[in-house]
């Protein structure tokens, strides 16, 4: 019997858990609650994807008559090699088999149907992968072929990341939501409530918490708190999560809280440790007795939002450690679905997710929702606490890779983070969100890499400087192309966000933007990007002052979710129309190939002529400032101990030492000459300047004294021949 059971309702990630449910579980740990999680929509794939779960649905489909597309008639026709070959393609995606690879890409193993179309196109895309990578591609169009036809024939609304999406998006009312949860459950849903009833008999929990990230959880959630309801009704059933902190806000139709008996708001420990006080042991001496925390509930037949408890919420350092346990974590499946750098670690491999800063360190850009908590409360955690949580869950997952989910990850706190991590001597692999801020120069990412970051992401947005000073990005062009340069020759993959459509953006902007976006890519400084449209949502300033921002929103009432907002720009430009062009581009750009083409060979409609210059990038690259070390730089050595020996020089009578220092690196030696004295400091300071267990990081002004202290005028040495060749090999000014 468990205190609470907290759950993932179908479908977000098929490689790794969302990490909602970790974290709370880590916090309750702290609060000693018992608890068992599960992420149902993992759960829910492996029983369909399975030899068992594939005939029932062939079965199904048969029965309900509706195989009535090529497609689906090929598939169905294949049924028997799809049982063969589904149960050992599993296993090969989660990493049980990798011998299997070779047998997946011959020819004649899997069966093939409208997704393998794409194949041609798809090795032009992908280049000469790997075999492991090019059998997980095969791979994951085998089982998108299976989804289409479970979607054809079984349940529309099936999807491997999502389920019902567009029940779930703008929905301003419940009506629609409500309807469908009073239908016959579909086939996906008695698969899934199966699989949640087993687990409450197993674990019998007093309080049931689902975590919906995205509107594609929100129909499986409410499904499963009806069942809840029906089968249980003596269990408490709560919603938190992603979509309801951003969409149920403002949330009045009393009819969702006959499916939920609570709806908690933004950072869930305290509202769910409110909860089970007054769910386990409720009694009106206890001092938080109908005390809330951000918490919508049904009283007197009408939604009542409670906030009135005292407590303040719990600060980063004592929320504990995600924990990962009861997760399936061994049966995730890696697939390769698009040749996009930065969405295949999405997707392939499983992360530890953690949280380097709570919400947002910048909190100011205008299309952002900055006037919620989970943005605007901003709260760094200690990077020694972080690294400690790092060492707990590599002990408990097995698993040393790391995708740290920040809205914007604090350039201090990941160079003291990278600092933390080479000290102690781990080997992990770790990615993150940023600004493309100065502070990224290309000594931090240089010390960043040798961490193990392996990935960035960022939004340069809109490239154009008006554009950008209007979001208030506080980038401009000029510094996101120094930086992701940066972050590039340090050997960090780069991936940018892309905005088109914000409010009065021109036409003329558009096509400049992606001149410069084109240019970004064919210098190699950027390696992988999406362009999205911009989106009103009711929470970002925009949302908050249209008429400042040129637009005007389409309200309607709202009785349930709350956020995107249509509306119309006063340019009347139609900004739908560049969507295919400026996605077709960048697919190209991302494979190295159509930089030569005239912009408008990606539209088929007229569009201006680019007013940015062909070398406009480049001429910014090479205009940077050489930036001097300040007092209170830090100065950090990555490379190991030089191998010391000492000749005799003589010139004009004169004789003197000279020490020869060797180093080695990964790649090669160096070999740098200074007079005996310099050479015996050097060796010293370097030392010193070593990251490990017992060094504390020198300032340029502390350097400069020591060097006084025992010789000459320092700046003479530090700007001499011999320290250019260490500053490029490993002596880094941060």
């Amino acid at each position: 019997m468990k205190d609470v059971l907290l759950i993932t309702p179908p479908f977000t990630q098929l490689n790794t858990p969302y990490p909602a449910t970790a974290y709370l579980k880590g916090f309750l740990n702290t609060k000693n609650y018992s608890s068992f999680q599960m992420d149902l929509g993992i759960e829910v794939i492996l029983k369909l994807f399975s030899k068992k779960g594939l005939a029932a649905l062939f079965e199904f489909a048969f029965q309900q008559k509706n195989i009535t597309t090529t497609n689906s008639q090929r598939i169905y026709a294949l049924q028997e090699e799809y049982l063969k070959t589904i149960d050992p393609v599993i296993d090969f995606l989660q990493g049980k088999s990798q011998t299997f690879a070779r047998q997946i890409c011959s020819e004649q193993f899997l069966p093939k149907a409208s997704r393998f179309e794409q194949l041609d196109d798809m090795e032009w895309a992908f280049g000469s992968m790997g075999l492991q990578d090019k059998a997980k591609h095969l791979a994951t169009l085998y089982l998108e072929d299976i989804s289409d036809f479970i979607m054809e024939c079984v349940d529309e609304n099936f999807g491997f990341s999502r389920y019902a999406e567009r029940l779930g998006k703008s929905a301003n009312s419940f009506d629609e939501l409500y309807e469908s949860l009073h239908t016959k459950t579909t086939y996906i849903d008695n698969v899934t409530l199966t699989i949640l009833d087993e687990r409450l008999q197993t674990e019998q929990p007093k309080l049931v918490c689902i975590s919906v990230p995205f509107p594609g959880n929100l129909y499986s959630a409410f499904r499963c708190a009806q069942w809840i309801k029906k089968k249980h009704p003596t269990i408490k059933v709560s919603m938190g999560g992603g979509f309801p902190n951003t969409e149920l806000r403002s949330v009045t139709d009393v009819r969702v809280f006959n499916f939920f008996d609570y709806i908690t708001l933004d950072d869930g420990e305290l509202p769910v440790e409110l909860l089970l006080s007054n769910t386990i042991h409720p009694n009106t001496s206890n001092p938080n007795y109908k005390f809330f925390k951000r918490t919508f509930l049904k009283e007197n037949n009408a939604v009542n939002y409670n906030n009135s408890s005292p407590k303040k919420d719990y600060k980063q350092s004592e929320v504990g450690t995600p924990d990962y346990s009861d997760l399936l974590l061994d049966q995730y499946i890696s697939v390769i679905e698009i040749a996009n750098p930065m969405h295949s670690l999405w997707s392939d491999g499983r992360w530890n997710k953690l949280t380097m800063a709570h919400g947002c360190y910048w909190g100011k850009c205008t299309f952002c929702d900055i006037s919620l908590d989970y943005i605007k409360i901003y709260e760094p955690v200690a990077a020694k606490l972080l690294v400690d949580r790092v060492e707990q869950m590599i002990q408990q997952t097995t698993e040393n890779g790391f995708h740290f989910v920040d809205e914007a990850a604090p350039p201090a706190l990941m160079r003291a983070f990278a600092i933390e991590i080479i000290k102690r001597k781990i080997s992990i692999s770790w990615w993150t969100n940023i600004r493309f801020e100065k502070s990224f120069t290309k000594d931090l990412c240089i010390l960043l890499k040798a961490s193990g970051c392996i990935a960035v992401s960022g939004g340069l947005e809109v490239a154009s400087d008006r554009l950008l000073t209007l979001i208030d990005k506080g980038v401009t062009v000029a510094q996101v192309a120094q930086v992701t340069r940066n972050f590039t020759e340090a050997g960090i993959m780069v991936h940018s966000y892309l905005m088109y459509g914000y409010p009065t953006q021109t036409e003329q902007e558009t096509i400049d933007s992606l001149e410069m976006v084109r240019q970004l890519f064919e210098l190699g400084v950027i390696q992988s990007g999406f362009w999205h449209q911009f989106a009103l949502t009711t929470h970002s300033p925009i949302g908050l002052n249209p008429s400042d921002y040129g637009i005007i929103p389409d309200y309607r009432d709202i009785s349930f979710a709350n956020n995107d907002i249509d509306f119309k720009d006063t340019t009347g430009i139609n900004h739908d129309q560049f969507s295919f062009g400026l996605k077709k581009s960048l697919f190209n750009f991302m494979h190295g190939i159509g930089f030569e083409l005239p912009l408008h060979n990606w539209f088929d409609f007229k569009i201006p002529k680019t007013t940015i210059k062909k070398d406009f990038i480049i001429d910014l690259l090479n205009t940077e400032e050489v930036m001097l070390p300040k007092p209170t730089s830090k100065i950090v050595w990555l490379g190991g101990k030089p191998i010391i020996s000492h000749t005799t020089k003589s010139k004009k009578g004169m004789t003197s030492i000279i020490s020869n220092l060797t180093f080695h690196t990964q790649e090669e030696s160096i070999t740098i000459k200074t007079v005996k004295e310099d050479g015996e400091w050097l060796q010293k300071i370097l030392e010193k300047l070593s990251i490990n267990e017992n060094s504390s990081v020198l300032t340029f002004a502390q350097l400069k004294s020591d060097y006084e202290n025992h010789l000459d005028t320092f700046e003479l040495f530090w700007y001499s021949k011999p320290m250019d060749t260490l500053k490029n090999h490993g002596l880094l000014i941060l």
